[in-house]
This record gives structure tokens, C-alpha cells and sequence, in this order.
């Protein structure tokens, strides 16, 4: 058997594969812990500004290896959690790249993602009633946040999965392909890393964090997310850059 994630740099992102196509990418321990090490790598490395997460052999993630579970493992990292990244983000957007199943805590794990991309064949639901568990991963948390509340609920409820153009039209994925997830998460990358990464980061802060903030503090407390933002080299190279009609040039700092 070999590396069960394996992880590639291509252009400033970082590409993260779960690599157990034959078990369909079911997410072990073992898994978990090296998706959490690569995010704690995208996070370190200057020159990286955002990765994609996919799954090997035509699928993404067909949620927690159950053959694990009855021998009293729990597929989680200590800080990331279910697949190493639903319990915590890092500073850096993540997008992930969909094909075939993206199911129970695979699809939490898709969640947990700042952005999504599908192979228009993809599957997505939360099945774990079906099983008599429940979708502990973050799934009733999110669902209930990213869709109306009956929606959320039939999808928790019946456990049954939903394409992606379905998945499109309820806002939670953002692009569906007909060819491979990753050439649409590529694409949608190399945008990325052509902007000013502190600010990049800020704003995936600001936008994850928000939701809690009273309208009347959203000053307060968005001001610790884009003061040094506002007065770093990079912002000064965006307006020169802007200015001369030329393609800036990031320092990160």
C-alpha cells in the first residue's frame, strides 16, 4: 500500500490527493493526520497561497472507513478533526475538487473547504441515518448555514444524495465541469494566487468568521483582520501596479 495522501506543488498551490482509490477514499486516521500536515504546510510555506484537495481513482471521499470504525478508529486529527480540516481552517483558501462521491464525511470534508468544484457527475449527501450514525463532522452545523432549513433537514433526515447540478443551484458548490474536478480547481487557483495574499487571507477570514459578529461591531471586529492589510508593501505594489498597467508584483508582506 502506498502514501495515503499525497501532495504535489504545481504554480503556488498546493495539491493534497487522498489516495485510497480502492477503499473509494475512505478517510482514516492515517489520512486525517497527513491532510492536516499538508494544510499546517500550506500555512508555513510563503510561496504557497492556496491548495486543492481531490481524491484519487475518480472519486473524492466516500466519508469514514468503516472497516476502522469497528476496530475503534476514529478517522480524525487531534485539531483539524474529521479529515484533518472540518474543526479547523488554515489562513490560506482551500478548494475542493469533486468527482464521483463526496458522501457522509465526505462531503463534510468538501464543506470544510472554502470553495467546491464538481465533475457534473458527482454525488453529495450526508447517508449517516442510513447507518444508524450521525453526521458529527460538521454536517448538520453547516447544511443549516448554507441552505434553507427544510433543505438541510431532508438532506440530514433521508440521508439521500443530491448531483451536482442540484448542489449547484442550492449556492453550494461554486463551479460544476464536465471534465475533471482538479482542471476546474486549477483554474480557479491560479486566480487566486494572482492576488495580493494578505489580503487573500483576510478576506477568507473576514468571510468564515463573520457570521457571528452583531451588525452594529462589525467594525470592531473586522479592524484586527485588515489593519496591517491596509499598510503593507503589498497594498502600496497593488495601487503602483494598477496605476502603471501592469501586473503586480506580491511580496506578501
Amino acid at each position: 500500500m502506498g502514501e495515503e495522501v499525497l501532495a504535489a506543488v504545481r504554480g503556488g498551490v498546493l495539491e493534497v490527493t487522498i489516495n485510497r482509490p480502492e477503499a473509494r477514499n475512505a478517510m482514516t486516521k492515517a489520512a486525517a493526520e497527513a491532510i492536516a500536515a499538508a494544510m499546517n504546510r500550506l500555512d508555513a510555506e510563503d510561496d504557497l497561497r492556496c491548495a486543492i484537495l481531490s481524491g484519487a481513482g475518480g472519486t473524492f471521499c466516500a466519508g469514514m472507513d468503516l472497516k476502522g470504525f469497528l476496530r475503534g478508529e476514529l478517522p480524525v486529527d487531534a485539531r483539524g478533526g474529521f479529515g484533518g480540516i472540518t474543526t479547523w481552517t488554515p489562513n490560506k483558501p482551500v478548494i475542493a475538487a469533486v468527482d464521483g462521491h463526496a458522501l457522509a464525511g465526505g462531503m463534510e470534508l468538501a464543506l470544510a473547504c472554502d470553495l467546491i468544484v464538481a465533475n457534473v457527475d458527482a454525488r453529495f449527501g450526508i447517508p449517516e441515518a442510513k447507518r444508524g450514525l450521525v453526521a458529527a463532522g460538521g454536517g448538520l452545523v453547516q447544511l443549516p448555514r448554507l441552505l434553507p432549513r427544510p433543505l438541510a433537514m431532508e438532506l440530514a433526515l433521508t440521508g439521500e444524495a443530491i448531483g451536482a447540478m442540484r448542489a449547484f443551484e442550492l449556492g453550494l458548490i461554486n463551479r460544476v465541469t464536465e471534465g475533471p474536478a482538479i482542471e476546474a480547481a486549477r483554474d480557479l487557483a491560479e486566480m487566486i494566487v494572482a492576488n495580493g495574499p494578505l489580503a487573500v487571507a483576510a478576506s477568507k477570514a473576514i468571510v468564515r468568521d463573520s457570521w457571528l459578529w452583531p451588525v452594529e461591531d462589525i467594525n470592531t471586529h473586522q479592524n484586527p483582520y485588515v489593519a496591517h492589510v491596509f499598510t503593507s508593501e503589498d497594498a502600496k505594489e497593488g495601487a503602483r501596479a494598477f496605476a502603471e498597467k501592469r501586473k503586480p508584483e506580491w511580496k506578501g508582506c
